[in-house]
């Protein structure tokens, strides 16, 4: 019997090779683009939440996210451990104040979720405190549902092994350094708790407003188009993402200020006067 819901993942997935990658790529960024678009003219808001193991690729997820699309409309934010101020405050309110506006996506590398994961499993808060998340966390998030925002939420998984290569890939690279530090390898030493707290974690905070998608990261190429492919599926579910047509004045104006006879879909008819 499989002792957690990442047990059972099949971590065998991939690529043929970089091309196929990299078009499988191009694709879902392209659609993630059209999301953005529609999002941005019909007004509508999400949060995107990304949960998982240390080194298991959520920084280059994040890149691969936001390459296509416009930044003044994604914002991108990175949770570390609440600052003095925020320690005294309910652990939910830094989150509220950085909720998306009206055609904006948010991003939460690491969110409010920390709660049932490094504070319950590191023993930095009382076990009647992170019980308590599962009743709150998905309170949280019924708001924000109910308030119209899409969410979705994803957890990527490696193994041991793969962990142990990356870190010491990052070592070893100048490149790469800056993203490990010994706060990594404490945590790796709760390895067995993590995953434990991770599998009761998403079991209990699914909803079908607000499901978790569980991705074995341990091929980056696959789990990065698997992941994207996730958001754009959850993004675009109900939305009209065809562009608008023209505003009528907008056609007006092409044709009095710039001489153009333009069609509603943008279709160039002719010059004023040929």
């Amino acid at each position: 019997m499989p002792k957690t819901i990442f047990d059972t993942l099949d971590r065998n997935q991939s690529f043929a090779d970089e091309a196929e990658y990299l078009a499988a790529l191009r694709k879902v960024q392209k659609r993630l683009l059209a999301v953005q678009q529609a999002y941005l003219l019909q007004k509508r808001r999400a949060v995107i939440v990304l949960e998982g193991a240390d080194a298991a690729g959520k920084g280059g997820l994040v890149r691969r996210l936001t390459e296509k699309l416009d930044p003044r409309f994604c914002k991108v934010w990175p949770i570390g451990a609440p600052n003095s101020v925020e320690r005294e405050q309910h652990y939910l309110q830094r989150f509220w104040a950085r909720l998306p506006d009206a055609g904006q996506i948010a991003v939460f590398d690491r969110s409010w979720y920390g709660r049932l994961l490094v504070e319950r499993v590191e023993g930095l808060i009382p076990k009647a405190d992170w019980k308590r998340g599962f009743r709150e966390i998905p309170e949280f998030e019924r708001q924000l549902v109910d308030d119209g925002i899409r969410l979705v939420k994803l957890y990527l998984d490696i193994d041991a092994d793969e962990q142990r290569r990356r870190f010491v890939d990052r070592l070893v690279d100048p490149m790469k350094r800056w993203k490990i530090t010994a706060r990594d390898f404490e945590a790796r030493r709760f390895a067995a708790a993590y995953r434990k707290a991770a599998s009761e974690m998403v079991g209990e905070t699914t909803s079908k407003e607000a499901p978790w998608a569980v991705i074995p990261g341990d091929y980056k190429w696959w789990a990065r188009v698997e992941a994207l492919s996730v958001i754009a599926k959850a993004l675009s579910a109900g939305v009209d993402l065809n562009p608008p047509d023209l505003d009528p004045v907008l056609v007006g104006l092409a044709r009095t200020e710039l001489g153009l006879v333009i069609s509603g879909n943008g279709a160039v008819l002719g010059e004023e006067g040929a």
